[in-house]
């Protein structure tokens, strides 16, 4: 009877997936061509995610890696690491690589990108950490996972702006956050003499990522690229506007801070859309000038989308009322690391009929007790699931897709929950 049933349950699930068929419990169906997924990582120790193009190029999204050495990292204020401790966080990343990806084992990083430079995004060098084989740097972050699955071309903001890095680390000389700039620095040199290329993101662009296997087998498919540093995409063409003022290079105060100079992207698959922006910043707060909100100007030039991750891991200077009501999308995606994710504002902002009226679903990495104590009830109430790899799987076409949650708990990637099929909204249009 018991068996029965359970072919009455995965035949269910294949008529509301027909294109493939997944069963809670069982293992993620892998990656088909013509499949758009969007995996976001959970390591507890910052953001990471991996994404496979319809025609299997790929693109690794950040690799945080936070220090371990630090107090906090191991406070109640953060989250603990997923799935154990038996390994680094660039290892739980590269592995999950190497399990999905069309490669497997001998995967391929087509594109990382970095879109800006804290620990929680690159890593953080600290002592104790892991020596790369050639012992010219530690392994931690995109320096951990971009050895042991290679890298063929690495994006970044122009780290010459607002003032060339190196002035600003003759003032840091010997901090934590010098040794980790050098450390970078010293993985780059390495890893281009075995055939990295290194290169700084253009705003505007929808040519600099391109599909690099089976581009002519969908055209519909492309990259654009939003912001990058103070340069904004006008939302034509490939043209681009200056946000922030002049830069004062004897006086810091009027330098934009590492958050505001993240990179944007958004992807299109046909009809479907999907914003990804680092921690770019968008409330203005006491004493902040006024063009700290780079939400606002990004949000305009994109316009609707079906999904977006939450800006700064959904942090109280992010994720502002004009951005919502100007993405509108059907699904939010939190990546959480710390108490400090969401802030309640925050939350409010984003379930807020009053900023869009239609149903959207949000979902989390790794939500923490303490926000539960703290926020209430509304936690639960807004959460469609709060643990867990997150996947947005799109189907062949982009007309729908689905999101899937997968355990984090265990190296198998076995499948928790799966929600959907959402309806991408420019389908309606097709």
């Amino acid at each position: 009877m018991k068996n029965g049933l359970l072919i009455i349950f995965i035949l269910l699930m294949a008529w509301n997936c027909p294109a493939q068929t997944i069963v809670p419990g069982m293992p993620l169906p892998p990656w088909k061509e013509g499949y758009l997924d969007l995996h976001h990582i959970n390591t507890g120790r910052g953001n990471a995610a991996f994404y496979i193009f319809p025609d299997g190029t790929t693109m690794l999204f950040d690799a945080g890696e936070l220090d371990p050495t630090n107090p906090r990292t191991l406070s109640r204020r953060n989250t603990p690491i997923k799935p154990d401790s038996s390994k680094h966080p660039y290892e739980w990343i590269a592995q999950y690589i190497q399990q999905v990806s069309p490669l497997k084992e001998k995967a391929v990083i087509d594109y990382a990108v970095i879109s800006h430079f804290h620990d929680d995004h690159f890593g953080s060098w600290y002592t104790g950490a892991p020596a790369s084989p050639d012992g010219k740097y530690a392994l931690t972050g995109i320096t951990g996972v971009g050895t042991l699955v290679p890298i063929s071309f690495l994006v970044t903001r122009d780290y010459n702006y607002p003032v060339p890095v190196a002035s600003v680390l003759q003032k840091m000389a010997g901090s934590s956050y010098a040794k980790t700039w050098e450390n970078y620095q010293a993985f780059i040199q390495s890893r281009k003499a075995k055939g990295l290329r290194a290169e700084f993101l253009k705003a505007g662009s929808r040519t600099q990522f391109t599909l690099r296997h089976q581009a002519k087998n969908y055209p519909s498919f492309y990259l654009q690229n939003v912001k990058s540093n103070g340069d904004i995409w006008t939302g034509k063409d490939s043209g681009t506007v200056p946000h922030f003022p002049p830069i004062d290079t004897a006086d810091n105060k009027t330098w934009p801070d590492e958050n505001a100079l993240s990179n944007v992207l958004v992807i299109h698959y046909g009809p479907f859309s999907y914003y990804t922006g680092g921690d770019c910043p968008g409330n203005i707060f006491l004493g902040d000038a006024q063009w700290r909100d780079v939400e606002t100007p990004v949000a305009k030039a994109v316009g609707e989308v079906d999904g977006a991750t939450m800006d700064h891991h959904g942090n109280r200077d992010a994720v502002n009322a004009f951005q919502v009501q100007t993405f509108k999308p059907n699904v939010w995606i939190e990546q959480v690391w710390t108490a400090d994710h969401p802030g309640h504002e925050t939350l409010i902002r984003v379930t807020s009929p009053l900023l869009y009226p239609a149903k959207r679903d949000l979902f989390a990495t790794n939500m923490m007790q303490a926000n539960k104590d703290v926020i209430g009830p509304q936690v639960d109430q807004s959460y469609q699931s709060m643990q867990g790899h997150i996947v947005v799987r799109v189907i062949p076409g982009g007309k729908e897709y689905y999101i899937i949650i997968l355990d984090d708990n265990q190296q198998e990637l076995h499948v928790k929950k799966v929600f959907g099929p959402y309806a991408s909204k420019g389908a309606k249009n097709l």
